[in-house]
């Protein structure tokens, strides 16, 4: 896999069954790159085993004043340093490409669960950990993969610097191959502290990253209510929290690359010290020494390996861990239904019916349902777009000219029904790419602005945007549409729905941040532009309720009237105190009057 290859058509099925599993079959799935990269590993530290032998036979033709012997060497080492520059190169290129390939695939397969699961993640996983998996764990994660091939070849230099030594000079080589495994696995006990001062520092700094995200998703409510100085000191007791934590896990690291510096001089020590004791009893030769000094020497680069990948471990098992666990959530609590088991999509023009509330959405009209809990309007809005929430997972599927939708395949039941939820999302970029969405080419963006009243937002973007843009399709909108207000963002969604033209659009609150001339134009543009197409509006205003073609009001989990907005009005009280937002007081007075005009009618008609 080359990086020019990335994206991956398809990134695979991962084993998110725990994080090890997940870092396992993430490097089966990169077996070519990492044979690659361990293939120029070996020539890299092949080349780096292969100086001090060199050096020594030098060392020794220059004793014996051997010149052919000493020009042999002189090639010798040429040859070398070439294996040397190109095996590290290569090395280089490829454990990176490793590296980015392993943090791609990743990506993409937190970005196709995320849009799996929806807006329903961020109720499963905390805003915070979504934020930490998909950025600094990615990195964590390509990190062990990439390491792993330089790890084997470091060690496979190791293990021929030590035989080697033990043919060349057998009486230092038996020191040095008993020393290196000592000085190698010398830190292996302080691993698993060192793993857990490094995962409760992730811990901390997850949990700093939710707050964070929190916070400034809420920024402006903080500063209306003065909030912000409250929130700051949180955050910072949480910052310090991580540093301090940060600290405990590299005072760990630190001892560790200590003992990684201090073994190996007190071996190179070793050897020297006992190598000129046999250099003096005539034992061995100068030129053995010195070799054996310089393999020695020369062990220090890949034994560094050793702690690097110690540390991509260490690192990595939490990252992986947490990405494990975000990937291994599905829809509901039941496993997916594969592919072959999804029924066929229902023939155009079928009613939408919800089994658990009893709502029925009949085809090619325009519904408009009221619900007292807003809460119980967003979980509705989810279950009819066949996206139940984990509580109603085992609830029976709301269907579509009589085919449950969780029986569809994803991408059917999302081309289906469209459910755009009262907080919507605009990306940063062109208004023109906003609208580059999958849809049925039957209406424009410029029926969805105008039926959404856009006019002023294109105005308004028109009139932010550089010199030279003049048309108002070609001007940014920045990250999340933080320039525009709430309503212009509200609206800029609604359009967007509407563009898309599914068989049936769910809108939660779509006017919620908009005066109330601008909604009645609104509720028009939609009347009109959804005409014939089946359209749910979950609200709580009138003047949406009033030009819907029924409302039905869901009281408690089920339907508790349905009928036209005014029919409603006069004879639901509870619509209408849902409606106008009566007070209790208000209800109970209506109730009186109402028990008083029935009376008042029995008697007359008794008369």
């Amino acid at each position: 896999m080359q990086i020019s290859d990335l994206p991956y058509r398809d990134p695979g099925v991962p084993d998110a069954r725990s994080g090890p599993r997940f870092l396992v079959w993430l490097g089966r799935g990169q077996l070519g790159g990492q044979f690659k990269s361990l293939c120029w590993g070996l020539l890299h530290f092949s080349g780096v085993a292969g100086l001090p032998y060199t050096v020594g036979m030098g060392i020794d033709a220059v004793v014996d004043r051997d010149s052919t012997r000493l020009l042999l060497v002189g090639g010798l080492l040429a040859l070398l340093g070439v294996a040397i520059s190109v095996g590290d190169a290569m090395l280089h290129r490829t454990a990176v490409t490793n590296w980015i390939t392993a943090a791609a695939r990743v990506q993409q397969l937190l970005a196709r669960k995320t849009a799996e699961l929806g807006s329903a993640l961020t109720r499963r996983v905390a805003a915070g950990e979504v934020v930490a998996v998909s950025t600094g764990d990615v990195e964590k994660i390509g990190w062990f993969v990439e390491a792993v091939s330089r790890f084997l070849a470091a060690l496979f230099s190791v293990v021929l610097v030590c035989v080697g030594l033990l043919f060349y000079a057998p009486e230092l080589g038996v020191v040095v191959g008993i020393g290196v495994p000592l000085v190698a696995l010398a830190a292996l006990p302080l691993l698993p502290r060192a793993t857990q001062r490094a995962d409760i520092q992730r811990e901390k700094a997850g949990k700093a990253t939710e707050l964070a995200s929190d916070t400034v998703a809420g920024l402006r409510v903080l500063r209306g209510i003065g909030g912000e100085e409250l929130f700051l000191g949180r955050y910072r007791e949480a910052s310090q929290e991580v540093r301090e934590a940060a600290v405990r896990s590299a005072r760990m690291w630190a001892l560790i690359s200590a003992i990684q510096v201090l073994l190996p001089g007190a071996l190179m020590i070793t050897v020297v010290w006992y190598g000129a004791g046999l250099v003096a009893d005539g034992r061995i030769a100068v030129g053995e020494l010195v070799a054996a000094f310089s393999a020695v020497a020369t062990l220090l680069y890949p034994l560094r390996h050793f702690e690097e990948i110690a540390m991509a471990y260490s690192f990595s098992r939490p990252s992986a861990k947490r990405a494990a666990r975000v990937l291994s959530l599905t829809r509901t609590d039941a496993a997916e239904r594969p592919p072959a088991a999804a029924a066929e999509a229902p023939a155009p023009g079928g009613d939408l019916y919800d089994p658990e509330t009893g709502l029925l959405a009949a085809a090619g009209r325009f519904t408009a349902v009221v619900c007292g809990d807003p809460d119980l309007a967003g979980r509705l809005a989810e279950r009819l777009g066949g996206h139940p929430t984990d509580t109603a997972a085992d609830g029976p599927s709301v269907l579509l000219g009589g085919v449950a939708l969780d029986e569809l395949a994803l991408d059917t039941s999302r081309t289906l029904v469209l459910v755009q939820d009262k907080d919507p999302v605009l990306l940063s970029g062109t208004l023109r790419e906003l609208f580059a969405v999958p849809a049925s080419g039957a209406v424009g963006a410029g029926a969805a602005l105008a039926a959404a009243q856009c006019a002023d937002v294109l105005d308004a973007l028109l009139q932010s945007a550089p010199d030279g843009v003049e048309d108002p399709m070609d001007a940014r909108i920045t990250e999340r549409g933080r320039s525009l207000s709430g309503g212009q963002r509200q609206r800029l969604a609604l359009a967007r729905s509407l563009v898309t033209d599914p068989e049936v659009l769910v809108l939660d609150e779509p006017t919620s941040a908009v005066d109330s001339h601008t909604e009645a134009r609104i509720a028009d543009g939609i009347a009109a532009l959804r005409a014939g197409r089946t359209t749910v509006v979950l609200a709580s205003s009138p003047l949406l309720l009033d030009r819907a073609d029924r409302v039905v009001l869901v009281h408690e989990g089920t339907v508790a009237a349905a009928g036209t907005h005014r029919e409603l009005l006069h004879r639901e009280p509870l619509y209408r105190a849902v409606v106008t937002r009566e007070t209790e007081d208000e209800q109970r007075l209506d109730r009186v009057e109402l028990a008083q005009l029935e009376a008042l009618t029995e008697i007359e008609e008794s008369a």
